[in-house]
């Protein structure tokens, strides 16, 4: 393992200030270029939130970070599972219909109700998985495409296992029972809404994350084969099991995304509920270059961004959808200033070991049988 010298800590923390402040000065010059009034946005964006904002902001990062943990795991085998939206989707749908039959009561019922979304994201990421070992096809076409198809499939499925509220237009699943939903925590003082109760399913995943990829022999494994799969072989890494087992576990952490909006929020399943939470995990991971740690930071940036666009419109007269540029540039710029962090610790790293090559063959004894 690669020592976290001072050196090697400051040029990793380099990467996102760098990322941060391209993202400020390109953000002002398009704000500068269409006449938006560049200080009332940034005021606006970095306004300290309130306490029900601040809430928002938690709940918000508490499910960005199961989406991004359920992408890095893919990620981290050199695996892109494009997908991690259509399997939430699919599995938010079956964890709410299984849910809202009330089998089982109370606590019972939300934790069969986690194992059974985890089975049908597993299930719905082993299409990818089949069609990636036994047809070689790839995991981002394959990915991109059964999201389209889970959209389809759950929306059809919705029309014939749910009802139509009394008064809206709204298709949703039937309540959960009140024994399962989960009324959250009031950690926020002075907000009126609550933390989801399942924060704390995000931190257990992340913790998890953590222990299985870096203190485990099949993380040191899947690792391996992410970086070099003729390296994972010749170590006895059976290679298309890996790739099986990384996909469904990454498919069924996906399944995760939808909980804490399920139990803590919606209580059903409906076309209203919060989709594109698959893609900002794709962009959360790597912004948070797949460490756990890494990735929580940049799931509370993204959430804080979302949460503040809000207020954009009524004080700066500028659409929300600023926040999206400002996100993509941040996500473009990070990956470049990584490269270039990258690039300048290898280039320093050289100097330093060509320095001590210099300094021992200088103190090196003279040869044998050399004059005096």
């Amino acid at each position: 393992m690669t020592a976290l010298t001072p050196r090697r800590i400051l040029l990793s923390l380099a990467a996102p200030v760098l990322a941060l402040v391209v993202a400020f000065v390109v953000t002002s010059l398009v704000l500068v270029a269409v006449g938006d009034p560049v200080a009332q946005v940034w005021q606006t964006i970095l306004t300290v939130p309130r306490p029900r904002q601040t809430v928002n902001i938690i709940n918000a990062a508490s499910v960005l970070y199961l989406s991004a943990i359920a992408v890095a795991v893919g990620f981290r085998m050199n695996l892109f599972n494009i997908g991690v939206d259509g399997q939430y989707r699919v599995a938010a749908f079956a964890a709410a219909v299984f849910a809202g039959q009330g089998w089982v009561p109370g606590w019972l019922n939300i934790i069969a109700s986690l194992v059974v979304a985890m089975v049908a994201g597993g299930l719905w990421a082993s299409i990818a998985a089949y069609l990636k070992v036994r047809r070689g096809v790839s995991e981002v076409i394959s990915t991109i495409m059964l999201n389209a198809i889970a959209t389809g499939v759950v929306s059809w499925l919705l029309l014939k296992a749910a009802g139509q509220s009394a008064g809206s237009n709204n298709i949703e699943t039937k309540v959960i029972p009140d024994s399962s939903q989960l009324d959250g925590f009031g950690l926020v003082p002075g907000a009126t809404n609550k933390v989801y109760t399942l924060i704390i399913l995000s931190i257990v995943i992340g913790l998890l994350y953590w222990f299985v990829l870096g203190k485990t022999r099949f993380g040191f494994d899947l690792r391996a084969t992410g970086r070099s799969e003729t390296a994972a072989v010749a170590s006895g890494v059976n290679v298309p099991r890996m790739v099986v087992i990384a996909m469904v576990a990454s498919g069924a952490l996906a399944g995760l995304v939808g909980m804490p909006l399920l139990f803590g929020q919606d209580h059903n399943y409906g076309t209203t509920f919060q989709s594109g939470l698959g893609f900002a995990g794709i962009a959360i991971a790597l912004l948070g270059r797949n460490n756990a740690v890494g990735i929580a930071f940049a799931s509370v940036l993204w959430a804080f961004l979302d949460v503040q666009s809000n207020a954009l419109q009524i004080q700066a007269g500028v659409a929300q959808e600023l926040v999206n540029i400002i996100q993509g540039v941040i996500l473009f710029a990070v990956v470049i200033a990584y490269e270039l962090i990258r690039r300048a610790d290898k280039r320093l790293e050289q100097q330093r070991v060509a320095r001590e090559l210099t300094a021992q063959s200088s103190t090196s004894p003279a040869k044998e049988g050399a004059p005096a």
